[in-house]
């Protein structure tokens, strides 16, 4: 399961790590609460949805216990080569990732799903919203980015 779901493990730690060390510390976290977790799983979700919320909730419980604000952290060949299927879009992918990286976790979590192509229903899920609330939350994360990227 964790060789299927990796690339999705990788892209939620990446949003919330503050270096690479703390990438490696969440993803393994990550992996261990998700193998703790694993015989609750009831599947009235899809998988990959349940993968999501325990990578979250796990990212977000280690943000919690740090005393500093997150801090982008330059992406390495490995990371990139798990982020980007195509070279071109690196150099954009690590501008989008520096300005996600300024907004705190729900938005991060709702710009993350969405760019993972998640309906809102499942973002809902993930997150305990409504689907309407993530619709609106959604629209004025996507504003914040485009004024950000505007500077």
């Amino acid at each position: 399961m964790v060789a299927t779901q990796k690339k999705v493990i990788y892209k939620v730690c990446y949003i919330y790590a503050k270096d690479h060390d703390d990438l490696n510390d969440l993803f393994q976290e990550t992996v261990l609460n998700l193998w703790k977790s694993f015989p609750r799983y009831r599947g009235d979700s899809k998988l990959t949805t349940w993968v999501y919320r325990i990578a979250m909730n796990t990212c977000i419980t280690f943000l919690r216990r740090s005393t500093s604000r997150p801090q982008t952290i330059p992406m390495t060949a490995d990371v990139a080569g798990q982020l980007a299927d195509e070279e071109g879009k690196t150099g954009q992918l690590k501008e989008l990732y520096k300005l996600i990286n300024q907004l705190g976790n729900l938005e991060r979590a709702l710009i993350l799903l969405w760019l993972e192509e998640r309906s809102y229903q499942e973002m809902a899920e993930i997150l305990g919203l409504s689907k309407n609330n993530v619709a609106v939350k959604l629209n004025r994360v996507k504003e914040k980015l485009k004024k950000m990227s505007n500077r």
